[in-house]
């Protein structure tokens, strides 16, 4: 009897909020929770995107071609996306894996190549050891580029909600590429992100700064050194690398000074994509460090004429940086991958 009372008041409270919502629309009524979107099909999915490539100038052949052989996401692409070695390991141990075994091959390839990467740096203004550097972070200094399908890694990464938006743009910039002829898309190949060839550009930034150098009518940073180079050398310049300035320099910390630093100098926490900008302090001028008591990595005093620094920390080792290392970071949003190129460059000096 009292279940039957109460199903019956909960009847008569929800028809009198229907009745005052119809005669008065401004009295508050619940709002129910959002439905959340069905996701469609990986294939319904790919048929809109069709559809927009068409629609964008994209030739129907074109199309077909480079979507021929995507019929299902990649498992792998998704995994690796959640597990970036850049972010996952720590600084120090992702600079110890990577730096080391990449200086004494780095000298040797700056043998081979001298020639080409001092034309390379007097024509783009960039140091020839930074070219170098990159390229070795990016591709082991051209030995592995990736194997990866590019359409298929990106097309997997579009469909996939968490950067569906940034993933989407990039496979419509690798449809104008096969539209341009650069490259054949067989050879269309990079990493699990899409980013391809020796300088592991994204689709995006091939576009706008891809270069020709060898002069053979075709932008190929896959086989070509001079174009591999060039285009380095060309992004860097785009994201304003300021010829003849330091990257950074690395400095020590004692606990305590750590202590004031975390409490006296506030975070950058700048808008954008780049999470490691954001972790970085705001930069402050050399005097400023010198009075908190930070030391260069020689025990000496730091220089009174450079430019302002921020400061990077690991667990165990600090960096100030200045304008040319949130360069690196345009390359490759990682302390972690900005600091071992950084580092390898000095080495190679």
């Amino acid at each position: 009897m009292l279940a039957r009372m109460l199903a019956t008041l909960a009847v008569v409270f929800v028809l009198s909020l229907s009745v005052r919502s119809a005669q008065n629309p401004a009295s508050p009524v619940p709002a129910a929770p959002p439905v959340p979107a069905e996701r469609p099909s990986f294939a319904d999915w790919l048929a809109g995107v069709r559809t927009e490539a068409l629609s964008r100038g994209i030739p129907p052949n074109v199309v077909e071609l480079a979507l021929a052989n995507v019929t299902e996401p990649l498992p792998v692409v998704l995994e690796r996306d959640r597990a970036q070695a850049e972010t996952v390991l720590p600084l120090e141990t992702y600079i110890a894996r990577n730096l080391g075994a990449r200086v004494s091959v780095g000298r040797q390839m700056y043998a081979k190549h001298r020639t080409l990467l001092e034309r390379v740096s007097r024509k783009y203004e960039i140091p020839a050891r930074v070219i170098l550097s990159i390229w070795g972070a990016e591709s082991n200094f051209g030995r592995f580029a990736g194997v990866r399908p590019t359409v298929d890694a990106l097309a997997t990464l579009a469909w996939d909600p968490r950067r569906a938006t940034l993933f989407r743009s990039e496979l419509f910039s690798a449809l104008e590429i096969l539209k341009g002829g650069d490259v054949d898309i067989t050879k269309m190949r990079g990493s699990w992100a899409g980013a391809m060839g020796q300088a592991q550009f994204m689709p995006s930034s091939y576009l706008k700064y891809a270069e020709d150098f060898d002069g053979d009518g075709r932008r190929d940073i896959w086989g070509s050194p001079g174009d591999v180079f060039a285009s380095i050398a060309n992004y860097l310049k785009g994201y304003g690398w300021i010829s003849g300035q330091l990257w950074g320099r690395e400095v020590t910390l004692t606990r305590a000074i750590a202590s004031q630093v975390a409490a006296e100098v506030a975070r950058r926490n700048e808008p954008g994509r780049c999470q490691a900008k954001r972790e970085m302090t705001v930069s402050l001028p050399l005097s400023e460090w010198r009075r908190m008591g930070v030391l260069a990595v020689n025990g000496r005093p730091l220089p009174v004429s450079e430019q302002a620094a921020a400061l990077v920390s690991g667990q165990t080792r600090h960096f100030l940086v200045y304008h040319n290392y949130d360069v690196l970071l345009d390359y490759n949003c990682a302390h972690a991958y900005a600091l071992s190129v950084g580092l390898l460059a000095d080495r190679l000096q």
